[in-house]
């Protein structure tokens, strides 16, 4: 299809970002010269991620309802006003073929401007509870793609809605060994085994905390460390960990390359956000996951628990996470053979082609 022009609407957070621009490569890869753009706003992570990807990127002005009282709220209406404005300004500019949302507050004004223009519109749904934006217009949306196939239940309309499984960047699968030990300033000789530890792009305190109260103890174990600690945390985490040889540690508020991360890891401690779970699954990496407890409808444990019964993972209670990780981590880093064994179970729960498929579908509705 020659010369199809979408936008993409989504971000906050990397689990709305990240699916967009796995479904935006393999449109590329499919209809080369492919038009995308992305919206999203300019304080988020999409701000800094979008651009290093080349794809061109446009901010509009919203935020979310927070619940409670904030000083932001009472600018909330108007930037719901500004946000339909702009999101109309920049289709009429693009006039795309399609409009793709996949989450966070910033889909909202593109996705329902697109569908009252009778522009086609695709939602992508990462969580089983489906968020707020996808419960919103899941009506006026041309299709919804879901990732579990018990969100359906949430929806008001079906005759839309397909389970396509989460997207996910096939660059995760290509990797230099090399450069990964590079990037992280490893030594490839050291036969160390790796411990990957992140809460989101965000970071996780939780996590965070788990892992310091037990620090000094990993690195006796011999275990090596990829630690992503989120902003809030990084100088605090900083502090205790300064005095610690870089050959045992890496520790950033964010990891850019995540496939080097992945590569490099024998075992990953993280949430169990839908993006995470599908990253994991598709890579086949064993995974201790500490679900986030405040998640709506408590969808992470869900995910967790999906996870544990196919024996793809162990699953720590945030509650717990301080004083039973590391005993968990031991136990798995000293057995070889449960490590495999979960890694294959892992394997088996990945959709690789979730991101082929939504593309598809969308060089689909643009053809109409």
């Amino acid at each position: 299809m020659a010369g199809v022009r979408v936008i993409f609407a989504g971000g906050g957070t990397g689990g709305h970002l990240f699916p967009a621009i796995a479904i935006a490569d393999e449109l590329k890869r499919l209809v080369p010269d492919a038009e995308i753009e992305f919206i999203g706003t300019k304080n988020k992570i999409e701000a800094r991620v979008v651009p290093q990807k080349r794809f061109a990127f446009r901010t509009i002005w919203i935020s979310g309802f927070h619940r409670r009282l904030r000083l932001s709220n009472f600018l909330f209406p108007l930037k719901v006003v500004v946000s339909f404005m702009q999101s109309y300004s920049i289709i009429k500019q693009f006039k795309p073929d399609v409009v793709v949302g996949t989450g966070g507050y910033v889909s909202g004004p593109i996705v329902y401007t697109a569908s009252v223009l009778s522009i086609p519109t695709l939602i992508h749904e990462q969580n089983s509870y489906p968020g707020v934006t996808t419960r919103m217009l899941g009506n006026h949306v041309k299709q919804v793609c879901i990732t579990f196939e018990q969100s359906k239940k949430y929806l008001k309309r079906q005759d839309n809605v397909v389970c396509t499984g989460n997207p996910t960047r096939a660059s995760l699968e290509k990797v230099n060994l090399a450069d990964a030990f590079n990037y992280f300033g490893f030594d490839s000789s050291n036969k160390q085994k790796t411990l990957l530890v992140f809460g989101g792009s965000l970071g996780a305190t939780t996590i965070n905390n788990a892992v310091v109260h037990h620090l000094e103890k990993y690195i006796e174990r011999g275990f090596r460390i990829i630690w992503q600690t989120g902003k809030e945390d990084v100088e605090r985490v900083k502090s205790v960990t300064g005095k610690i040889s870089k050959e045992f540690l890496w520790l950033n508020v964010f990891i850019d390359r995540m496939e080097y991360a992945y590569a490099l890891s024998d075992l990953v401690i993280c949430r169990a956000g839908a993006t995470t779970i599908a990253e994991l699954t598709r890579l086949g990496k064993p995974a201790i996951l500490i679900p986030y407890p405040f998640a709506a409808a408590d969808h992470q444990t869900e995910n967790a628990k999906a996870m544990t019964e196919a024996g793809a993972a162990l699953m720590v209670k945030d509650s717990e996470a301080k004083e039973r990780l590391f005993d968990v981590v031991q136990s798995l880093m000293n057995d070889s053979g449960k490590l495999q064994a979960m890694s294959n179970a892992s394997k088996q729960l990945g959709k690789p082609n979730s991101a082929e498929e939504i593309a598809q579908r969308i060089i689909k509705l643009g053809r109409r």
